[in-house]
């Protein structure tokens, strides 16, 4: 038989182990959730931000050419007319930086950060003014910018 301090001492040790395993799984149970969120949101501002510098350069080449690009081939003409428009030229710095201060290629700016799928673009141009549609092809994403049809939400995001 085993005397009472030994049987309370392999108590206290088991018992000990126990308590630290469920602080470890509390911990780890409200942490892991809180870090996918922050990913997540992470991840939308990178979209966003994105989006919104496409927009910015849709809304000069309009300037400059009286029109947006066309549907069929429009992104690839928004990267062209990055490479070839000296003012854009010489913002490119601060165009192809995320708010966060991380860099990304001119390449890749037509692309969605979160899947790496080319964003959705198309235009409307039978109505005055002209409108587009840039979205975020994401499926958990409704991220969009300007409408083929309201002319109150040209040039606006859907997350304002």
């Amino acid at each position: 038989l085993m005397n009472i301090d030994t049987r309370n001492k392999i108590l206290s040790i088991v018992l000990g182990i126990v308590i630290i395993a469920l602080t470890w799984l509390l911990y780890d149970s409200i942490i892991t959730p809180y870090q996918e969120v922050v990913e997540r949101e992470a991840m939308t501002e990178k979209v966003r931000d994105r989006l919104t510098t496409i927009r910015d350069v849709l809304i000069q080449y309009e300037l400059r050419n009286g029109k947006f690009p066309p549907a069929e081939g429009g992104l690839d003409s928004v990267v062209y007319f990055i490479q070839t428009d000296s003012l854009l030229m010489n913002a490119q710095d601060s165009l192809l930086t995320y708010t966060t201060g991380e860099t990304y290629n001119l390449d890749q700016l037509t692309y969605s950060p979160r899947d790496q799928q080319r964003f959705k673009y198309a235009v409307n141009d039978t109505i005055r003014p002209p409108l587009y549609l840039l979205e975020d092809p994401s499926e958990d994403s409704n991220d969009a910018i300007g409408s083929l049809s309201r002319t109150t939400m040209r040039n606006a995001p859907t997350w304002n």
